[in-house]
């Protein structure tokens, strides 16, 4: 691995604890204007000194995150189709490689849709957009996609899902987590990020799935929802933070929500310090 891939993938996932707690606000590409999710900027600016990463788009990140941010970025490029189609995997490659590297991302993402109709098509642009990032230096974070068929969700399809978007080329993948999660993590030859996925019920239930993801292999987790459809969005990214960085528990990380929630930021995982 070259010193260019090597340091960006190094600034997303963190050296000093091997985990990441990716932010994700890239929803608005197939879903327009999801709540909580209205105004991007609003949303996004008091969560970003407490993330790893954002996973977003080139058009939110031009518009709604200050250029003097100093977050990695993994920039959402494929796309194409929205929650009002037939069907989510008709996905292409949306954004340049170029324009990637004018807005100094540390990585690319792009949804396979393996099973489904477009199964070839999301698999190829897989492959074209990995060659295409080897040449720069920029890894490629594949997304395990099920669309609208959620009871794709299990362990033999996540493993398949996985390990192909590994032999493809992808650095990282993004996955959900499900029962006999380990098994999909040992099927895959690179580090796995689990989604959060539609908002939980309760925080509890959040904590719960961050801290079984990280236990069973993850390196990290790439919450959306769960995190700013939260009534305290703050609160629960730094409390995710103790499970990812800090090994804690979910006794202990709904400890530490509730106490933020009383006297305000004192936990033990620290706010994200820009790379060198």
């Amino acid at each position: 691995m070259d010193w260019g891939m090597s340091n960006r993938i190094s600034r997303i996932i963190k050296p000093s604890s091997g985990k990441s707690v990716m932010l994700a606000v890239d929803h608005g590409y197939f879903m327009g204007p999801t709540h909580n999710l209205e105004q991007p900027r609003k949303t996004i600016e008091p969560l970003i000194p407490y993330a790893d990463a954002l996973m977003l788009t080139r058009g939110v990140l031009r518009t709604s995150v200050d250029p003097k941010r100093d977050v990695p970025i993994i920039l959402r490029v494929s796309g194409g189709a929205s929650i009002v189609s037939k069907t989510l995997s008709n996905e292409a490659i949306t954004t340049s490689v170029r324009d990637a590297i004018r807005l100094n991302v540390s990585a690319l993402a792009l949804s396979i849709f393996v099973g489904s109709e477009h199964e070839h098509q999301t698999l190829t642009n897989l492959s074209r957009l990995v060659d295409e990032g080897e040449d720069y230096g920029i890894p490629v974070l594949a997304v395990t996609a099920v669309g609208k068929e959620l009871e794709k969700r299990d362990a033999r399809y996540l493993a398949l899902s996985c390990r192909i978007a590994a032999e493809l080329g992808a650095r990282l993948v993004k996955t959900y987590y499900c029962e006999e999660f380990s098994r999909v993590v040992q099927g895959c030859p690179v580090p796995l990020v689990v989604a959060g996925g539609p908002k939980l019920e309760t925080e509890r239930d959040a904590f719960q799935l961050a801290y079984d993801a990280i236990a069973e292999g993850a390196v990290g987790v790439d919450m959306g929802r769960n995190i700013w459809q939260s009534e305290h969005p703050v609160a629960m990214i730094q409390a995710v933070r103790e499970i990812v960085h800090e090994r804690a528990t979910v006794r202990e990380a709904k400890q530490a929500y509730d106490e933020y929630l009383k006297t305000g930021p004192k936990l033990l995982a620290k706010p994200t310090v820009p790379a060198n």
